[in-house]
């Protein structure tokens, strides 16, 4: 299937999206934050990247920005749950500046799902 890159600070977050994203047939890279993140989408280029937004280190608008600058192509997921303001903007402006989608904190297995696929079987420059 598809090699997506998962940039979340929780590891509890990140270990049950990969338990959710490999049982449906996809190879997951894992990074703890944004710097990380992007660092290893260099190293090992993934089809489709899902990134937390409030993280520390560097929270993921950067991280968005730095992903797309780099290679324009590449499909991005935006996940929050607003930190501890519970403010959802930010997806609304992680779309603004390159995210394809945003879902907020909690969504359910299968809004993950059809999101991914949705995006793997958009063609590129959509």
């Amino acid at each position: 299937m598809a090699r997506i890159l998962l940039i979340d600070d929780e590891e509890l977050v990140r270990a049950v999206l990969r338990i959710l994203l490999e049982g449906e047939g996809h190879e997951v890279i894992e990074a703890a934050n944004g710097r990380k993140g992007v660092a290893r989408q260099n190293e090992i280029p993934c089809d489709l990247v899902i990134t937390d937004i409030v993280m520390p280190d560097m929270e993921g608008i950067e991280t968005i920005i730095q992903l797309k600058r780099s290679n324009p192509d590449v499909k991005i997921i935006a996940i929050s749950g607003g930190g501890r303001t519970g403010n959802t903007e930010y997806l609304v402006q992680a779309q603004k500046l390159g995210a394809d989608k945003g879902l907020e904190k909690p969504f359910s297995n299968a809004e993950l799902i059809a999101s991914v696929e949705e995006l793997l079987a958009r063609p590129p420059d959509c």
